[in-house]
Order: structure tokens, then C-alpha cells, then sequence
């Protein structure tokens, strides 16, 4: 298939960045979310040398995974290390058998200890068995040691990241806003743990959240000043952790903030929300400065169709989606691939703004056979200016059964 007016190929990170800021690159950025588990497979060791041991760290098994299969990276590993006035001393004791490690980490604040327990398996991420809060009104004021005010700053750590990674991927690093699903992960209890304290402490769960924005800005503010590629805002669980109501409390007031200070420093800034999400990308493309949103999962995982939202905010941000990671990605055929990953770039590729991608998260044991196929597909059918008529034609010739 030709097309005379291809644009010159750019760089897996230059076509990502295009595309994040509603551009239209030399094509289709493909970048299927493979941001743990088959990164870690794929080193082919015990799952707990990556998370325990960092050997080797996620982001190189990340980098040298999307290097394997040919996409455009989205690396989200980006590091700083932030100074505070009161260093935290952490203490980590691991007790090892043969098939799972349990990891008890200590942290050792001014008002008392705080323990967590990770359960390490073999094949899979760990699972935390044991979090830091047991009881929100009495862990409060070591709970405040973890939001210190940030007073300094060592980028060493991501500009390491950044010269092993090149120009194969876009390098995010994290600022988020408060929210229910911000802090899920430190609720012994989990969910009914947290929803007691927001409904019975509400002075002390605002404070927290006032803690964790203030914290968020300082830390945004020097990651501007190193001039990252971009700012991921967190958010995973948004709307599925908390009802719209709660988010638009607790969370868009500093998702304004950090968007709108990433715009003015022309640093890109994104949003990774697994589950519900429509909503929140209604919102965000009306209300806020935000440059992109992740995952869009469909039914029954989320509540998202790719080409209502590109009808809906289309110009206004650029969607990243949406495959369905077990029936198509982990359970389907490359044929299955193929066609689902026409059909996205069919319903939300035009003009730009997009990055034909999954919904969260790869499982362990999706096909590279697939993984390859979703790629192929980007790079075969997904050049600019989009030939409709071609992407057509190859759906067509999938269901016949024929190759596409």
C-alpha cells in the first residue's frame, strides 16, 4: 500500500510525544500496556529478583521488552530522588522459601514504626499482605512524616533512566492529585478501612489530602525545572475507587493545577485510569489542560467506546487505547488483533491524537505472537495520512478469513 504523502519517520519517542500533544506523527504510535508482567517474564527469572532485587530494575526489563517487540515506549519508571528536612529510615527484613518470598518493610518515623508485608510469588507482582495504616487517627502523625515539604532534589537517577532509554520511549514521571485511589495502598483494610476514615475523620482525611497536593505541586516544580517529557498524574481506580462526586472533590481541583502548570512549561501531561473512565474524559478534555488519557477500557472492565469519545473530544486530548487484554490480547489470535487494532485506528486515529494501545495491562501470558501482531498492524496500516480505504479493505479480508 502507498502513500505519497507519508510524513519522514520520526523517533518512537518523537511519534509518542506528537501524538500526546493532539498531533498527527508520521503515524499510528502503537504502545500496548506491557508495564509489568510481561516485562518481568520475559527476563525469564523469579518475579521477586525484579520487584525485590531489582535485577534488573522494571524499567530496563520494560525498555529492553518494547525494544523487543518494535513499539513506541511509554516508559513510566522516571525517577527523581526528593530530599527532605526529616529522612525516613527503612528497614527491610526478607524471608525466603522456595516458592515465594514475604518482605516486611519497616519504616522507622519520629512518632513511631510503621510495617508493611509484601508476599512475592515466583510468577506474578507482589501482593501487599499487610499495610502501613492500622488505624487512621492513631498513625496520623507518622503518616505525616511521608508527605514531608520536598526541599531538594537528585535527578541523577532519571537522567540515568533517560540516557539507557533514548529516543525509544516517552519518560513520565509521576505528580498526582488526592483521591480515594491515591491512597487505597496504604490502608490496612483496604477499601472499607479508607471509606471509614474519609466518612468518620474528615478533618483529618482533608489534611491529608491538602498534604499529599501540596507535596504533589512541590515535586511537579522541579520536574519541570529538569525539563521532563512528561508528567503522569496517577489515577488508576479514579472513578471505579470513588464515585464522580468524590473525584470532583477530591481530585480534579489538582489535576487542574498540575495540568495547567505542565502547559505553561510546555511539558506534556497524562492521566492512566484503569475501569470506569468516560466521565473523567469528558472532564478532563473540558475542564482541564491535560494532554492525554489511558486506558479507556471497554465493557465490562470500563466504559469506554474509542469512537464516541473521539466524536465527543477529538482536538481536545489525545485518547490511548484500547484493546481488550484478556479476550483479544491474552485469549484471542494475532487474526483477533489484527482486527481490533484496525478498528481502533479506524474509530480514533483520523487527523491524530492518538496511540493505539490496551486497556491496563497486559496479562503475563499474552502471546508475543500478539503483542507482535498489534504492531505490525500500527506500523502496516497506521501511516499518515490514514487510508481509510486500506484499513477497510484489510478488515474486510479478516472476515473472510483471509490475511490481512
Amino acid at each position: 500500500m502507498g502513500n505519497d504523502n507519508a510524513k519522514p519517520q520520526m523517533t518512537p519517542r518523537q511519534r509518542m510525544m506528537c501524538a500526546m500533544r493532539g498531533g498527527t506523527p508520521d503515524r499510528v504510535p502503537v504502545a500496548p500496556d506491557i508495564s509489568n508482567m510481561v516485562p518481568a517474564r520475559r527476563t525469564g527469572k523469579p518475579f521477586w529478583e525484579i520487584y525485590a532485587n531489582d535485577n534488573p530494575p522494571l524499567g530496563r526489563a520494560y525498555i529492553d521488552a518494547a525494544r523487543h517487540y518494535g513499539m513506541d515506549g511509554w516508559y513510566i519508571y522516571g525517577g527523581v530522588d526528593f530530599k527532605v528536612k526529616t529522612p525516613i529510615e527503612q528497614k527491610r527484613e526478607i524471608t525466603r522459601y522456595e516458592d515465594h518470598w514475604v518482605v516486611v518493610n519497616t519504616l522507622k518515623t519520629p512518632a513511631g514504626d510503621m510495617r508493611s508485608v509484601d508476599y512475592m510469588d515466583r510468577g506474578n507482582p507482589p501482593t501487599t499482605t499487610e499495610k502501613l495504616i492500622k488505624d487512621f487517627k492513631k498513625d496520623f502523625n507518622k503518616l505525616r512524616y511521608l508527605y514531608q515539604p520536598v526541599i531538594g532534589y537528585d535527578a541523577s537517577k532519571y537522567l540515568e533512566d533517560k540516557a539507557v532509554v533514548g529516543e525509544d520511549a516517552v519518560m513520565c514521571c509521576g505528580a498526582a492529585p488526592a483521591g480515594l485511589h491515591m491512597f487505597l495502598g496504604l490502608f490496612d483494610g483496604n477499601m472499607e478501612a479508607l471509606t471509614y476514615a474519609y466518612v468518620d475523620e474528615p478533618e483529618l482525611f482533608a489534611e491529608l489530602c491538602e498534604m499529599n497536593d501540596a507535596v504533589a505541586m512541590q515535586k511537579l516544580e522541579m520536574l519541570l525545572d529538569i525539563k521532563v517529557d512528561s508528567i503522569l498524574t496517577g489515577g488508576s481506580g479514579s472513578l471505579t475507587l470513588q464515585s464522580p462526586e468524590i473525584w470532583r472533590k477530591l481530585s480534579l481541583p489538582g489535576l487542574k493545577k498540575i495540568t495547567k502548570a505542565c502547559r505553561e512549561a510546555g511539558v506534556i501531561s497524562g492521566v492512566h485510569s484503569c475501569g470506569l473512565e468516560r466521565e473523567m474524559v469528558i472532564t478532563c478534555a473540558n475542564e482541564t489542560d491535560l494532554d492525554y488519557i489511558n486506558p479507556l477500557e471497554i465493557p465490562p472492565m470500563g466504559d469506554c467506546d474509542l469512537k464516541e469519545l473521539k466524536n465527543a473530544v477529538g482536538g481536545k486530548i489525545c485518547l490511548m487505547g484500547n484493546l481488550h487484554t484478556t479476550e483479544v490480547m491474552l485469549l484471542g489470535d494475532t487474526d483477533d488483533v489484527r482486527r481490533e487494532s484496525l478498528r481502533a485506528m479506524l474509530d480514533a486515529g483520523a487527523g491524530g491524537g492518538f496511540v493505539l494501545s490496551t486497556g491496563d495491562q497486559c496479562g503475563r501470558d499474552t502471546p508475543d505472537e500478539n503483542i507482535f501482531a498489534m504492531v505490525d498492524t500500527a506500523k502496516t496500516y497506521g501511516k499518515y495520512p490514514l487510508d481509510t480505504d486500506a484499513v477497510e479493505g484489510a478488515l474486510k479480508k479478516l472476515a473472510k478469513g483471509a490475511p490481512a
